[in-house]
């Protein structure tokens, strides 16, 4: 079995091909994009110089994404990003892309573990336990590709497909059921 806590040694060969030290095969951008939405750290080596190439594919991997329509940064963002390249701020914006990140994980986390594990007052209301139910289900929906999140239901397999259908249903069924209580008080 693989060593997770240490970064996914790729390695790139003269012909541009890219190799997992792991499995002993080929990967692809979309192969590496995907180790790291599963939350394993990745790192890309030239085997001829021994440069590190992973911010060059991590920048390739986001640029392909971006011009796919998977729109994430803005273009006010963008544009900030490139600026920073001319000012001063280039040396600061990796620790506040860093450190706004990190807040981003922490508040989620936060979050979560308020609606489950905090005694809440609101309990006692009629149709609270399936507001909340609601709640996870969106947030495992909307927070699910973001690494370091891991959710509050049980741990699925990583190889499994992700069911949003099923949460979106979940949701439906939820609302409508609170809908009909409201509707009796």
């Amino acid at each position: 079995m693989a060593d997770t806590s240490k970064p996914l040694l790729i390695k790139r060969y003269a012909s541009r091909r890219l190799y997992n030290t792991e499995t002993s095969d080929y990967v692809t951008l979309e192969d590496i994009a995907g180790f790291i939405r599963a939350g394993r750290e990745v790192q890309i080596i030239d085997l001829k110089t021994g440069d590190d190439l992973t911010r060059q594919f991590l920048l390739q991997i986001v640029a392909e994404h971006e011009s796919k329509g998977e729109s994430v940064l803005p273009v006010d963002v963008l544009t900030d990003l490139v600026r920073s390249y001319a000012t001063g701020m280039q040396s600061v914006m990796p620790q506040f892309l860093a450190a706004s990140f990190g807040m981003l994980r922490d508040s989620q986390a936060k979050l979560v573990e308020n609606l489950t594990v905090i005694p809440n007052p609101m309990a006692a209301v009629p149709g609270f336990d399936a507001l909340r139910k609601q709640q996870e289900a969106f947030l495992k929906t909307m927070m699910g590709g973001i690494p370091g999140w891991a959710g509050t239901g049980p741990a699925k397999d990583a190889d499994a497909p992700a069911e949003p259908s099923d949460d979106i249903a979940d949701i439906k069924k939820q609302l409508a059921e609170l809908q009909k209580k409201l509707s009796r008080l």
